[in-house]
């Protein structure tokens, strides 16, 4: 510290900086709506949270969580979304047909191994075949109705861990809507079934972006090799140097600087896809 700085001075300048960054991220959430909204679907109806700017219509995005659900910290990447980049954002409850948002409030504090009883039957409930494909098309659909929403532009989706091959059904489910496809530390993308996310999502026209973690890598070698020779120039796919689960800032291994990468790079996809 300088010696002409005295504490009093430190501490002011200490303040007045807390206050700015402060008044910085209140300024940024005033221009942004958040509300739960309910979704008919043909299997029942899914709570969801919709988060977008308080004025005009914007690209609509849909956020596919974790094995973890909808919770605040999927709430507030959407809330990021829509209040720096202008989307209108939808995250659906994908344990719907079980029950409403949230399972759980903190990925980090869950012991995932003392909670699998639990997140076996849940997740089987979403990663079932058909379940996908009847949800997206009803989420799209609401959304195109929402006057928030601009539907002369394309429709993106990003899904986490479990939520990257929901991503990926998502644009083979709806094609002529979703133009955009981000999966971050995604997991079954490749199956050896025919009907394998990769090869349902590369019969459409949506450009990608595969975030894949180092340890699944190292579990899955091959997988980025097949998904680059499925979509070829249409993908962005990259190793991360970190761990499954990186990107949600709640999930335990959660890589600051990596993620910010990975943001980045979404944001990339969708400036160039969703227009």
């Amino acid at each position: 510290m300088p010696l002409d700085i005295t504490r009093r001075d430190f501490v002011s300048m200490t303040v007045a900086g807390l206050a700015a960054a402060a008044a910085t991220d209140v300024s940024a959430q005033q221009g942004v709506v958040e509300k739960t909204v309910e979704i008919k679907t043909p299997d029942g109806t899914c709570d969801a949270a919709f988060i977008h700017p308080a004025a005009g219509a914007h690209a609509a995005i849909i956020i596919w969580p974790d094995a973890f659900g909808l919770r605040p910290s999927m709430r507030n990447m959407a809330k990021r979304l829509a209040g720096e980049s202008g989307y209108s954002v939808l995250v659906p409850n994908p344990y719907y047909r079980i029950g409403k948002a949230p399972m759980w409030e903190d990925a980090s504090k869950v012991d995932f191994a003392a909670e699998r009883a639990r997140l076996n039957p849940m997740m089987a409930s979403i990663n079932a075949a058909g379940t996908v494909e009847k949800d997206a098309p009803a989420f799209i659909a609401w959304l195109d109705q929402q006057p928030q929403v601009d539907r002369t532009k394309k429709v993106g989706t990003q899904g986490y861990c479990m939520g990257g091959p929901m991503a990926f059904r998502t644009a083979a489910a709806v094609p002529d809507r979703v133009g955009a496809v981000g999966s971050f530390h995604g997991g079954g993308l490749v199956t050896d079934q025919p009907n394998s996310p990769h090869v349902q999502a590369s019969k459409t026209k949506a450009q990608f972006l595969i975030a894949i973690a180092e340890n699944d890598d190292k579990s899955r070698p091959t997988e980025k090799d097949v998904l680059k020779q499925t979509f070829g120039q249409a993908a962005e796919i990259e190793v991360y140097g970190a761990a499954h689960g990186w990107c949600p800032p709640d999930s335990g291994v959660y890589n600051e600087p990596l993620a910010e990468k990975a943001w980045t790079r979404l944001l990339a996809l969708y400036g160039k896809a969703l227009a």
